[in-house]
């Protein structure tokens, strides 16, 4: 073999450059240190055989009596100042990926834009012999007039430039400029790209986004805000409101703890008072759903207290129906019932309160009874590997015990009082001969029912365990090579 390099030394550094080419595209992107291993050896390799032939790439080509052999060399030659242009690209960038990752990718390729230029300038110099200050002069020219009609274009460049180095934002942030909200997709030499909530692309030039007020809501990580207003009668006592209100943002449950909640009077006016909630979830993706879970939760407990809502329609409840009694007018179960069965029922329900941490019906127990919440708060605690945990919470309208009123099952969760809670009491004897007769009623809880004992198994079952694949090199780092 080493013969056969010395006899056909061309052919053989023509041979190099297709298997880098063909190494290059076959090696996986997975295996990044395996290409660019690659890359390195072959390039030694060429220029091996090429200052093995005499072909130096400092000097003008050999074979100046055979111009076929001399125009082979000469772009062989040009060739290895190329391949070391790609080579030295290709090695920065592996090197500043580990650095500053995929945001650095403008910069990468200005840099190698400036790596293959003085590629280019040193191979007219030396293979070609040409006289290069009379091409940078030439190119000097030509850049200036090219500078001119793109301006615009280079604006963006060099803007992307700075972004690219200050970094007001990152790759897969939530930000917003000039109140274009979306998530960052990709910052290339033009633009930032941006996917708004409704799934569509925006692109905005770099220029633009260097000029704009940037709002970004990764940071700080891990905590996104949110606010939601209510317009309530200025007739309802603003301490009623906001204890409401705070029932509200305890019920719902994807509220960061930390930074805490918060309730606060905005506005008042002959028309109306309104208030705002705010608060933080721990992912951008979170927040419309919180904002549609806390504006229900407030509608209800405001309606628990007595306050209604100015956008919401005008109830159809007499003002002189028992609080009872318009429970069972708010409840998803209950609510086909007929009005006279209604007033019936009402008076058959018994009201019970329990103080912050009470139980309201523990694990294990077969409940005699059924309890619709009618105001306050109510966790429910699950059990998984023999520690308790929190699966959600209760608002008023809810019911708890239709396991044991429906098949004698017993409680799967503890069911306490987060904050004050007052719930209306159903005994058993009354309400299953309801339940026999109503079967829209009975199918609606045992609708309920199948729902939370999914939920609970699918929330307590052990996740399967995934093995970690293990390659090569983490094997050499658990050996400490």
């Amino acid at each position: 073999m080493p013969s056969f390099i010395a006899d056909h030394p061309m052919l053989c550094a023509l041979a190099l450059i297709l298997i880098d080419i063909a190494v290059w595209r076959l090696i996986s992107v997975n295996l990044a240190n395996w290409k660019l291993a690659a890359r390195l050896v072959i390039f030694a390799v060429f220029s091996a055989v090429l200052f093995n032939d005499g072909m130096n790439p400092m000097q003008l080509a050999p074979y100046a009596d055979n111009t076929a052999l001399h125009l082979a060399a000469t772009a062989l030659q040009i060739g290895w100042w190329l391949f070391a242009a790609r080579t030295l690209t290709v090695l920065l960038g592996a090197l500043m990926m580990q650095r500053v990752g995929h945001t650095g990718r403008l910069l990468q390729d200005l840099m190698g834009a400036v790596i293959f230029l003085i590629a280019i300038i040193a191979a007219l110099a030396y293979v070609l012999d040409l006289p290069v200050k009379g091409v940078l002069a030439t190119s000097g020219a030509v850049a200036i007039i090219v500078g001119l009609a793109l301006q615009s274009t280079l604006s963006d460049v060099f803007s992307g430039i700075v972004l690219n180095t200050t970094k007001p934002y990152q790759l897969d942030d939530w930000i917003s400029i000039d109140g274009t909200e979306g998530r960052v997709t990709d910052i290339d030499w033009r633009a930032t790209r941006l996917q708004t909530s409704q799934g569509s692309m925006a692109v905005i030039p770099n220029s633009l986004a260097a000029k704009a007020k940037i709002i970004n809501f990764s940071r700080p990580a891990d905590m996104f805000g949110l606010a939601v207003s209510v317009q309530v009668s200025p007739h309802a006592r603003p301490q009623t409101v906001i204890e409401a209100l705070e029932r509200a943002m305890q019920g719902c449950r994807p509220l960061l703890a930390k930074p805490a909640p918060s309730v606060a009077f905005k506005t008042s006016a002959s028309g109306g008072v309104e208030y705002e909630i705010s608060g933080f979830v721990p992912a951008m993706t979170l927040k419309r759903e919180v904002r549609n879970q806390l504006y229900d939760l407030a509608f209800r407990h405001l309606q628990a207290a007595g306050v209604g809502l100015l956008s919401a329609t005008e109830s159809s409840t007499p003002p002189a129906m028992s609080a009872a009694r318009a429970l069972l007018e708010r409840s998803s179960i209950f609510s086909t019932l007929r009005q006279e069965e209604k007033d019936t029922f009402s008076q058959n329900m018994t009201l019970q309160t329990y103080r912050t941490g009470e139980v309201i019906l523990p694990a294990g127990e077969v409940s005699d009874h059924l309890f619709i919440v009618e105001s306050g708060v109510v966790s429910v605690m699950l059990i998984k590997a023999g520690h308790k945990f929190e699966a959600g919470r209760m608002g008023p309208g809810e019911v708890i015990g239709e396991a044991g009123i429906l098949s004698d099952q017993a409680a799967l969760a503890d069911f306490s009082a987060k904050t004050f809670c007052t719930l209306y009491r159903i005994e058993k004897e009354y309400l299953k001969p309801c339940l026999d007769a109503r079967h829209d009623i009975s199918e609606a809880m045992r609708a309920l029912l199948d729902f939370r004992l999914h939920a609970a198994q699918a929330l307590t079952q052990e996740a399967p365990v995934v093995p970690v694949k293990k390659g090569f090199l983490h094997w050499l780092r658990n050996r400490g090579l």
